[in-house]
């Protein structure tokens, strides 16, 4: 008897042994990935600390890159800060603005009319609405360029504006179907009975419960339009008009990077963030009630 409960232990503190041994691996296989993807980010926010042209070359802490970001003019070396920086930054949130906007309100719209549809026609449609999110960013801009060549549109600001709408919608219709989805179907339909219109139903009752999913779909389609290169490259055109990723492009091409852009994407990742993290703590607040 006490050999068999001896056997028992050794075979329950093995068990614990490997469990551990499991967790171990797994935790520093996370961290492993965890580091690969911010590591680069942790290094521009670092390196947006010191005034050194080069990345990776620290001469010290100072905040005078920031200081230049903000006033537009380098007080060291007594030079402007290349206007055309701001100029994209300005069409870029521009453009990322009007598209997610429009994205949104076409994709909630859209992702109502999926869910209504009967369940081939739904599938159908979902497949098809992920086959934009699936192509490469390149096939997506030089299928728009050559639309857009076809009708004889010239290439500018409501090109591209017109190209983020379309790559952006699909995401919103994925964050939109599975709020549609959770919902109770007979909440729309009571409110047509007591007497709204189906206007009146759509603001006051689908666009509350489907807002969560609305507003994780603009962040996404904002984020997306800010990060975008293909498809902003083949449908700007050549009259000037100049995003942060053609901007960067075009700057990386001369030999090197303005070295404002780094307290710039230093910004922009924090603000992300920031938005990331009030949504996830709402999402939970929600979850919990």
């Amino acid at each position: 008897m006490k050999q068999q409960l001896t056997n028992a232990q050794q075979e329950a503190r093995r068990r614990q042994r490997d469990l551990t041994l499991r967790q171990v691996a797994a935790h520093t296989y996370l961290w492993f990935l965890l580091l690969l993807l911010y590591a680069p980010i942790l290094l521009i926010i670092v390196f947006s600390f010191t005034k050194s042209k080069v990345l990776g070359n620290w001469t010290g802490f100072t905040v005078q890159l920031y200081e230049n970001l903000f006033t537009g003019y380098d007080s060291v070396a007594q030079v402007h800060v290349d206007p055309n920086l701001y100029h994209s930054l300005f069409y870029t949130l521009l453009i990322a603005v009007i598209a997610a906007t429009c994205a949104t309100l076409l994709g909630t719209l859209a992702a109502i009319g999926i869910h209504n549809m009967r369940q081939k026609s739904r599938n159908a449609i979902q497949f098809l609405n992920s086959i934009p999110m699936i192509n490469p960013d390149i096939l997506t801009g030089i299928s728009l360029f050559l639309l857009f060549v076809f009708l004889g549109i010239s290439r500018g600001l409501v090109t591209v504006i017109i190209a983020h709408i379309v790559f952006c919608t699909p995401y919103v219709v994925l964050s939109v179907l599975p709020r549609l989805t959770k919902m109770n179907p007979n909440i729309y339909e009571a409110a047509l009975d007591l007497g709204a219109t189906p206007g009146q139903a759509l603001r006051k009752v689908l666009v509350p419960e489907l807002w969560p999913g609305m507003i994780s779909g603009f962040i996404l389609s904002l984020t997306l339009s800010i990060d975008d290169f293909g498809v902003t490259f083949f449908t700007k055109g050549s009259n000037g008009l100049e995003t942060l990723s053609t901007f960067i492009y075009a700057d990386a091409r001369k030999g090197g990077l303005t070295p404002e852009l780094r307290p710039l994407f230093s910004l922009i990742f924090l603000t992300i963030l920031v938005l990331l993290v009030i949504m996830n703590i709402r999402s939970r607040k929600q979850t919990k009630k």
